[in-house]
């Protein structure tokens, strides 16, 4: 037998009921008065030349950046050394113009004293204002440094005057969020962790800050971090780990680690049912593990509360498109828990910031659309007995329609909602709405929140119109879009107003029922609104959130993308 870590996922009659979650980074980042004579690293802030009377070249010497402060300082301690590095990589770090840019280390002997390593960081032209984005930038360079610099223990970041607009929360987000390695399901030499050794990060500011509110938003932005790491644990589980038991028990958890602001209730099978949630249990009758519908709410500690709102995600676990089975990029169907994750992402940043005024609903249909409730499926991970984890890409599934499960919902169906409208079942591959549908009218009639917005993974359309960066917001309320666009930019999710164009209600029109649950292969992101918008009172502000497209990397896997947004959004809305 193995002596190695075992990867825990199901057994063979049973479903795991379990998610490891991924601990943030141990590294402490706060204020420091000045640099720690003994950090293993240092990295200084360098504002650029001012792009004011600039030749169009670019070249005027007179422009070029001179160090001030303790960058200076060292500079001349050592020799000249980093105007002299500097100078040797104008072409990349462009003096410190380009935000975020960095040169290759320094490392400078001198006798009788440790060897420094030295790191310029550029943080763009002086005098031009911090735009969105710099302080991730720079939390993101962070990060990189102190990782990419191996045995680094301690870290000191010194940002020179003018930097005091720099916002430490986006800041503090951005470093702990680009330190997470997910390494539930590795073993061994295949296990990552980023900045090992690190233990200490000082921000030193030579502008006046006051030291316990500068803590107080790297505190703030921490948490955040948290948020965005659980929402990448959630979209990165294999279905083999990840199913909607295991789910709800996250959500158990994030309620148990909230010091008592969010509690937690699960609607099983037989309350969804009292419920009349026709259309989600359609979908969850092929799935292994029960239904389980999902309500936590976050209410502030001192009781006063001025907005109802609610946040809901969608909750598939795994897509296979059920009967109308997916035929290609089925081992990626694990991300389209992705609205869920964002949900409960949120939910646990909420927890932790504790904001004033507003009382939030996190509310999440979990369940599978599978045609078969047991079978193995591409994105799994599988732990062989000697201890080896194994992704599943391919099942070679030319078989698989013949297991066939015989409750799971098929094309033809008609399902009723829980708000008695009836739904012809055209495409089982368009589940996710429908477990919304039901999650919706339970935000709206039964827990009557003032405004809802919506997460889901829903439509390949708006990946194809907007790509893999942008998210797309339908919403028939500009006081709403106007707040979403600002939560958008505050938090660099990036998204965009779509249009709503009711003439397209025409493709959901049934023959034999209120509506159907697709439109056709035209505008199929407005028809997916369109279709939303029929389980929420139409004189409450609603807004769908298509996320399909930057909630997965190619490269890296989740991106946690949502987390932000919803925290950021619900936060604000006890201040309208």
């Amino acid at each position: 037998m193995t002596s190695e870590k075992r990867v825990n996922t199901w057994t063979f009659d049973k479903a795991c009921t379990s998610m490891e979650v991924t601990e943030l980074h141990k590294a402490d980042l706060s204020i420091a008065a000045s640099i720690d004579g003994g950090s293993d690293l240092i990295i200084l802030g360098v504002f650029g030349p001012s792009s004011e009377g600039v030749d169009e070249g670019g070249d005027n010497e007179s422009q070029k950046a001179t160090l001030s402060g303790q960058a200076k300082d060292l500079d001349g301690k050592f020799g000249g050394a980093l105007t002299e590095a500097m100078a040797e990589n104008q072409k990349a770090f462009k003096d410190g113009s380009s935000v975020g840019s960095t040169i290759p280390t320094i490392r400078i002997v001198s006798a009788g004293e440790k060897t420094k390593r030295v790191v310029l960081l550029g943080l763009g032209a002086a005098g031009k204002g911090l735009e969105d984005g710099v302080a991730a930038k720079i939390g993101q360079s962070l990060a990189s440094a102190c990782d990419t610099n191996k045995k680094v223990k301690s870290c000191s970041l010194v940002l020179p005057e003018g930097s005091k607009g720099i916002s430490l929360s986006d800041l503090s987000t951005e470093f702990y969020s680009s330190l997470y390695s997910d390494n539930r399901y590795r073993t061994g030499d295949k296990i990552v962790l980023k900045a090992e050794d690190l233990e200490s990060v000082g921000i030193v500011f030579e502008d006046d800050v006051v030291p316990d509110e500068a803590n107080a938003a790297i505190a703030a932005g921490k948490s955040l971090a948290a948020g965005v790491s659980m929402a990448k644990d959630i979209v990165n589980a294999p279905h083999n780990v990840l199913n909607s038991e295991s789910m709800a028990n996250v959500a158990r958890l994030i309620a148990e680690e909230s010091g008592g602001t969010i509690s937690c209730k699960i609607l099983g099978k037989e309350e969804c049912e009292a419920r009349g949630m026709g259309a989600y249990l359609g979908v969850a009758r092929g799935s292994e593990t029960d239904p389980q519908f999902i309500h936590m709410t976050y209410t502030p500690k001192n009781g006063t509360v001025s907005k109802k709102i609610g946040a809901v995600g969608k909750g598939l676990l795994f897509d296979t498109g059920g009967y109308n089975i997916k035929t290609g990029m089925m081992e990626l169907m694990k991300f389209d828990c992705g609205g869920s994750a964002a949900v409960l992402g949120a939910a646990k940043a909420i927890g932790s910031l504790e904001p004033e005024g507003v009382e939030v609903h996190f509310i999440v249909a979990a369940c599978e659309n599978m045609i078969n409730e047991r079978a193995y499926v591409p994105s799994d991970v599988l732990t062989a007995s000697n201890g080896k984890t194994i992704e599943i890409v391919n099942t070679d599934a030319e078989g698989r329609l013949t297991l066939a499960d015989e409750r799971a919902y098929v094309p033809s169906d008609v399902l009723t909602a829980s708000n008695g409208k009836t739904i012809e079942i055209v495409n089982t591959d368009a589940e996710g709405r429908l477990t919304l549908a039901d999650a919706l009218v339970y935000a709206d009639k039964e827990v009557g929140c003032e405004s809802i917005i919506e997460l889901s993974t829903l439509t390949g359309a708006c990946m194809v119109a907007l790509g893999k960066k942008v998210c797309g917001i339908w919403t028939s309320n500009d006081d709403l879009a106007k707040n979403l666009d600002d939560s958008s930019k505050a938090t660099g999710e990036k998204s965009w107003r779509m249009p709503l164009e009711k003439e397209y209600n025409e493709q959901l029109k049934s023959k034999i029922a209120d509506i159907t649950n697709c439109g056709t292969r035209y505008g199929g992101s407005i028809t997916a609104a369109l279709f939303l918008n029929h389980f929420v009172d139409d004189k409450k502000p609603f807004a769908h959130i298509d996320i399909a497209g930057p909630v997965w990397d190619d490269k890296t896997g989740a991106t946690g993308f949502g987390a932000k947004l919803v925290t950021d959004w619900a936060s604000n809305q006890g201040k309208l």
